[in-house]
């Protein structure tokens, strides 16, 4: 997977993100900076939640970090700071997916 996120555009959002913390005893398995990276790649790709590379951790653990970063407003700031400064490729929606009312159908 490539990286997106420079050094100092993690230095810049470090702080906005909840420090890591695994459960007792245990340490964090995948990294912020990790789930992070791989937020911004399933918005580059498109890709379902479940296609995320091995690399990245467990999807549905990305999956509920991002959900829970959302629903608290988190990852909006934190896509505020970066706005600008991240290189997203381009971003294509891909049209054979998408389903027409039945009268619009030709």
């Amino acid at each position: 997977m490539r990286t997106v996120i420079t050094d100092s555009q993690w230095k810049t959002i470090e702080p906005l993100l909840p420090k890591e913390r695994g459960r007792p005893g245990r340490p964090c398995k995948v990294s912020n900076r990790t789930t992070v990276e791989a937020i911004l790649w399933i918005a580059r790709t498109g890709s379902p939640w479940r296609d995320l590379p091995e690399s990245c951790g467990k999807w549905n653990t990305v999956y509920r970090r991002f959900k829970r970063w959302s629903d608290s407003g988190m990852f909006a700031s934190v896509l505020a700071t970066l706005d600008g400064e991240l290189d997203m490729g381009v971003t294509m929606i891909d049209g054979t997916i998408v389903r027409v009312h039945q009268h619009a159908a030709g």
